[in-house]
């Protein structure tokens, strides 16, 4: 690599350090998406200028066909769609950095497998050197190794997430044994990869360690309920910048290094906030099985609930000095963020001091939220985290929660024998008055019963939320 184009690749390094450090803010998330963008561009336009003998025609078709469809699913994929999607870029990521070590190593050291000629043979003494300091091989086996085990994993939690696969914790019988089995299995098999001496032997060891890698991604995720997959989508990307940083040792790219590790550092930081919030430690997480078997029995499960007409809803909203809106999926289900911004912008007209509480797990994937209400023009100084909003719940009129569940859910301090015990959430239930905007009584992902419902200060809002917050947006312009 040229002295200029190290230089340029430490520019391309600080435009994504920056990024990332601006995506740490609502206010300024945006231009660190594109400060990072612009990073990537230098460093694809230096990497390109650097490695001499390419085809240009598979570059540039790559480019077209690759570029084609991030565009296509840019202006097609909903924001609804965003969790699957960003699970979908985490897994094609693991590949590509998989693809790109696997290929480096059988392109260099392995004989063709479908050649007439094949036979195991002894390893060249060329490759017995490279391998000596194990360094090398070692980065080769963890590339594929982790990037097989994002790729599927992560195509089990985009099915999770999508509904393909039931959000439902699948255990399987004998999990643990299965996997420990598994597991024994792939450390021989990268044992033959890297270290088995034999020609043959590696390209078998090669093969056989991402298929099983593959099944461990399949069987890690299967076990873990819905409610867990913003962990799991955050951890997963971690996984996908551990694999690159390690492709990028096995092609001697620093900047590839580089920017491995800060995605994954910065998602497995990412990962441990929200295990934080979710009061579980990762390995809890890890294990799998919650949200399924505890599941609430819908409307059976209450026997003191209010409801409310948009008519009542409006009444009360009418006469709140102060209004809190809390977000959830079923928000972006019915893709109400840009009725919730205009009802809080006639509340504002009325006098109402208006502000929206994000909890760090609302939503299918880490800031689904924040994003939802960016794409509608919230105000970024309206949008307040948990930690800062939490005190302020007591001296409230009015929260409007629009499709959240298990994180106003105060089972979470009232019981603790409860699966959330302990978990931080919202604090929504100490407000004066509670509107609950839900299709119906049914649980979260978490499967447990609210008692949120049944509270003397809760009214239910039974519909959809789009099409309730309209209504009420229409009775309050009529008065």
């Amino acid at each position: 690599m040229s002295t200029l184009a190290g230089i340029v690749y430490l520019v391309a390094t600080a435009f994504f350090i920056i990024g990332v450090k601006n995506l740490s803010k609502v206010r300024t998330a945006r231009k660190g998406n594109q400060y990072a963008a612009i990073g990537m561009l230098i460093a694809i336009v230096v990497t390109l200028v650097e490695y001499a003998g390419l085809d240009w025609r598979i570059v540039i078709a790559g480019l077209l066909v690759g570029g084609g469809i991030g565009a296509w699913m840019a202006k097609r994929v909903e924001m609804t769609g965003m969790p699957e999607l960003v699970a979908l870029f985490n897994g094609v990521g693991g590949l590509a950095s998989a693809l790109v070590a696997g290929a480096e190593f059988w392109g260099k050291y392995l004989p063709n497998p479908f050649s007439k000629d094949f036979a195991p043979a002894a390893i060249p003494d060329g490759l017995s050197d490279q391998l000596g300091s194990s360094i090398w091989a070692v980065a080769v086996i963890l590339s594929v190794l982790v990037g097989s085990v994002t790729f599927l994993g992560s195509l089990v939690a985009m099915g999770k997430l999508s509904g393909k696969i039931s959000g439902n914790p699948v255990i399987l019988p004998g999990r643990h044994v299965i996997l420990g089995l598994i597991g024994v299995a792939t450390l021989y098999a990268a044992y033959m990869t890297g270290f088995g001496g034999v020609a043959g032997g590696a390209a078998i060891g090669l093969i056989a360690l991402a298929v099983l890698a593959s099944v461990i991604g399949v069987l890690a995720v299967l076990p873990i309920g819905g409610a867990d997959m913003p962990v799991v989508v955050s951890l997963l990307n971690s996984y996908s910048g551990i694999a690159a940083s390690m492709a990028g040792f096995v092609i001697g790219n620093p900047l590839l290094i580089t920017a491995g590790a800060l995605v994954g550092a910065a998602g497995l930081i990412l990962t441990m906030i929200m295990c934080k919030a979710m009061n579980r430690s990762l390995g809890n997480v890890l294990i799998g099985g919650f949200g399924g078997a505890s599941a609430a029995d819908d409307s059976r499960d209450y026997t003191n609930v209010k409801s409310s007409s948009p008519e009542e809803a409006a009444m009360v909203l009418e006469a709140a000095e102060s209004v809190i809106f809390i977000p959830g999926y079923g928000m972006a289900v019915a893709q109400a963020q840009h009725v919730v911004k205009e009802l809080g912008e006639e509340l504002e007209k009325r006098g109402a001091e208006v502000r929206y509480a994000i909890h760090p797990v609302a939503g299918r994937m880490p800031g689904h939220m924040n994003v939802l209400l960016a794409e509608s023009d919230v105000p970024y100084e309206q949008l307040w985290e948990l930690e800062r909003i939490n005190g302020d719940f007591k001296n409230t009129d009015v929260t409007v929660i629009v499709g959240a569940n298990d994180v106003v859910n105060p089972e979470a301090i009232d019981n603790p024998e409860s699966p959330i015990a302990g978990m931080p959430i919202l604090n929504a239930h100490e407000s004066g008055t509670v509107l609950m905007i839900k299709r119906s009584l049914s649980p979260g992902y978490a499967g447990i019963r609210n008692p949120l419902f049944e509270r003397e200060n809760t009214l239910m809002c039974f519909g959809d939320g789009k099409e309730f917050l309209a209504s009420i947006l229409e009775e309050l312009k009529d008065t």
